[in-house]
């Protein structure tokens, strides 16, 4: 298994579609759930952000997604899964929802959050909606330098959000991935969030699955100086 870390609003289309290009593969898997793919995958033009009846926090950081994914990432958030989409249908191979339902997740989510957690998230997605982007940019570099670090920071802030959000779907990841290797899908590239690539990696490792990674940090070193975007005006 090829595990491919990506940021859904930096843009990394070009190494992604290079390192699939590189690789014999049975598939291609995507961290999307069939109502996500449904949207994301579209090739029209996204309508508003949210869903219906999604709490708060979820519609204001979808709506911090698609800001940051025009603004930093040089187009709409979640290019790189419709570029892993498009790659799948060019090559006839079959594409692979492994994701968690989203509602189920954010039933779960919002059940675990401590009052704590809930009115932090909403302050941080008011406060990402004016945030100059080249600050978010500035914090993706600190992850990219030291996500280890990052991630246990967001551990000790939001430890019930990193469980369900982080933990729980790479167990739920690796069983679905570990299925496929059982089904003769041996050669799969997924396309997960960055964050999820260290405990994907040992939650399929635990499952006697031999995993390669491509980080985030990696892919934006592939891009060199001249393929990253301008810093939109603050």
């Amino acid at each position: 298994m090829l595990l491919i870390g990506s940021a859904h609003v930096v843009n990394v289309d070009a190494p992604i579609r290079a390192a699939l290009e590189g690789r014999v593969l049975d598939g291609v898997a995507v961290e999307l759930d069939a109502e996500r793919a449904a949207s994301v995958l579209s090739e029209e033009p996204s309508g508003p952000s949210g869903r219906s009846g999604a709490p708060l926090f979820v519609r204001l950081w979808g709506l911090i997604q698609k800001r940051l994914g025009a603004e930093i990432g040089g187009g709409a958030a979640g290019a790189e899964m419709r570029v892993a989409a498009r790659f799948a249908r060019e090559q006839r191979l079959p594409l692979f929802l492994i994701d968690d339902p989203i509602r189920e997740t954010m039933r779960r989510l919002v059940g675990a959050m401590s009052l704590r957690e809930r009115v932090s998230l909403i302050a941080g997605g008011f406060l990402g909606l004016v945030i100059p982007s080249r600050v978010v940019e500035r914090q993706i570099d600190a992850y990219t330098d030291s996500s280890e670090e990052f991630l246990e920071e967001v551990r000790h802030a939001y430890p019930q959000v990193a469980r369900v959000l982080i933990d729980e779907r790479n167990e739920h990841m690796a069983d679905r991935l570990s299925e496929l290797r059982r089904r003769g899908y041996g050669r799969v590239a997924a396309i997960v969030g960055d964050a999820h690539v260290p405990g994907l990696a040992q939650a399929l490792r635990r499952r006697g699955v031999p995993v390669e990674t491509l980080t985030l940090g990696a892919l934006r070193a592939a891009t060199g100086p001249s393929a990253d975007p301008a810093p939109a005006p603050g």
